[in-house]
């Protein structure tokens, strides 16, 4: 059965890091793995995906801060997120298309 578990969520003070990992079991993470998150009463958006030639996309408010990585095996998905701002704050969630999701971990920013 395919699987994605996402860890490394917490609360942090604005300015923070936390990386947030995402494993996969049953399967490898498709070549266009994305991350996405989901703030109280928003929906869901896109944060950070790979694209064609492992190219990179990030959602405009989170450049130049996170960073989208995985390991060689395709089996793990990180997500470095520094500077942490307050309006980060959201559950996020791993996603392997065409359909697999994770379960998503809370991040939570203070001021």
């Amino acid at each position: 059965q395919e699987q994605l578990v996402e860890s490394g969520g917490g609360l942090v003070e604005a300015g923070g890091s936390l990386r947030l990992s995402c494993a996969a079991s049953g399967t490898i993470f498709a070549f266009n793995a994305r991350w996405y998150r989901q703030a109280p009463g928003k929906q869901r958006e896109l944060v950070a995906g790979f694209t064609t030639g492992s190219s990179v996309v990030y959602a405009n408010s989170v450049k130049g801060r996170f960073s989208l990585s995985r390991d060689r095996a395709k089996t793990t998905l990180y997500l470095q997120m520094n500077s942490l701002k307050v309006e980060d704050t959201g559950v996020y969630y791993c996603y392997s298309p065409p359909k697999t999701w994770g379960q998503g971990t809370q991040v939570t920013v203070s001021s």
